[in-house]
């Protein structure tokens, strides 16, 4: 007993656990039901196994496959199969699992402890169905990885992230088939060891290699136009790029089109808007930046942004893509700054009866607290005036407007300096701006 809890559990061990009718119900009805299937003659097994064609296996403490019949028996129809946070560190074994599973397309085998696992060519023929492999957190060989590319030979999406990679090794052989490599959470500073991955996998239309702190990109463009001719989309969150040069070598990917390129130090100092517009004016062909689509109404805004942001610098620090975009737009003028802030003070002008006295006013506050304010101007008590508001600009056939509303905030006037209040004392009849000879 305590030798077969050291090998841990077999896969059909798990899966008569974890699937056995009492554990994992019976669904009836249409779309994606649950498969049932009978034991083989002999199994011991329960009478029957209710098997999904997703298997979620994962972190189960299985390290070996158990009878090869039994999961033929019961995995004819199984597609998927997650196997991650396990013990498995034999690939013999995994490829028992694997092998009697016929329409295997995606296998994950993450965080399991493969790292020192020896994988035989013959061995890694028992992939060659799967379409999608995640080998996350393993530490697997760049030699274990390239006896499965060749071994699958239509392996389309290809999982390395967590494996403390900071080399590539060439491969003999390119892997014709896949289309993306997801490979964040690496060492790939160098960008030596990241161009070897447009020999290996010359179709690839996704590279996702988020926090490698690629520190930059120094091949010259006619290089990097023949190592990458496919590739569409890339993910480089988290570079260490310094300089704008970085950004421009992007344009030499013929069909890329689609950028993700957040946390890099060279953009730290700039507002949000600056960030996106200058990144959009250097990057003409992208249509997709940081997961927002862009539009043509944006790029030309950025591009004009662009243009206007290095009119001032000198002409040895004004890149190339400025001048391409003064050949386009010619040369504009700086935009009028216009401060659109709400103003939450303002001067004004009290007049009551001859009385003229400049006050500064507080705009957040209401009528009444107006009438208060006033009060130590013009001696009167809040109960005894009336005030108008009389805008300096806009002299209105009506006359000056009453503030009648006690609590009316003071900014709904759209007061602003040199305005005028007019304080009138309620026993006055029909008084007179002195300032604008109008009668209230």
């Amino acid at each position: 007993m305590e030798q077969l809890e050291e090998e841990g559990r077999t896969f059909m061990q798990v899966i008569s656990e974890k699937y056995s009718p009492e554990n994992f119900p019976y669904r009836r009805g249409p779309g994606m039901g649950v498969v049932v299937v009978p034991s083989p003659q002999g199994s011991p097994m329960k009478d029957r196994l209710n098997l999904p064609s997703v298997l979620v296996m994962n972190g189960c403490g299985m390290s070996r496959a158990g009878d090869q019949g039994e999961i033929a028996a019961f995995c004819a129809h199984v597609m998927e199969l997650d196997l991650s946070i396990n013990k498995l560190r034999d690939w013999h074994e995994i490829s028992k699992i694997v092998s009697n599973i016929p329409h295997l397309h995606f296998l994950n085998l993450s965080s399991n402890p493969l790292n020192e696992a020896v994988l035989e060519p013959s061995c890694a023929e028992a992939f060659s169905r799967v379409r999608r492999l995640v080998l996350n957190n393993t530490q697997v060989s760049w030699d274990t990885v390239h006896i499965l590319t060749r071994e699958i030979p239509e392996l389309e999406e290809l999982f390395l992230c967590l494996n403390e990679y900071s080399t590539v090794s060439p491969s003999t052989v390119s892997c014709m088939s896949l289309r993306l490599l997801h490979i964040t959470d690496n060492n790939l500073h160098d960008w030596a060891e990241v161009r070897k991955f447009g020999t290996i996998f010359p179709a690839l239309d996704t590279l996702i290699m988020a926090n490698n702190n690629l520190s930059s990109i120094d091949d010259a463009g006619d290089t990097l136009q023949r190592l990458f001719p496919n590739l569409r989309s890339i993910n480089l969150h988290n570079a260490g790029f310094h300089q704008w040069e970085d950004i421009e070598k992007l344009n030499f990917f013929p069909k890329l089109e689609e950028i993700r390129l957040r946390g890099i130090p060279l953009l730290q100092n700039y507002t949000n808007t600056e960030r996106r517009s200058l990144m959009l004016a250097h990057l003409p062909t992208v249509n997709n930046l940081n997961g927002s689509v862009v539009t043509d109404s944006e790029r030309e805004g950025a591009e004009r942004f662009f243009i206007r942001y290095y009119l001032k610098h000198p002409a040895e620090d004004q890149p190339y893509r400025y001048h391409c975009l003064v050949t386009k737009y010619g040369k504009l003028e700086p935009l009028a700054e216009v401060d659109l802030r709400p103003q939450f003070h303002a001067n004004v002008e009290v007049h009551c009866e001859e009385k003229v006295e400049q006050v500064s006013i507080r705009l957040d506050q209401t009528v009444a607290d107006l009438k208060k304010r006033l009060k130590t101007v013009v001696h009167l008590s809040t109960n005894n005036m009336r005030i108008y508001y009389i805008d300096k600009d806009m002299h209105s056939p009506f006359g000056p407007e009453e503030m009648k509303y006690n609590t009316r905030a003071l900014h709904s006037y759209s007061i602003r300096d040199g305005d005028e209040i007019l304080v009138v004392p309620k026993t006055k009849i029909n008084p007179t701006n002195q300032s604008t000879g109008t009668t209230v």
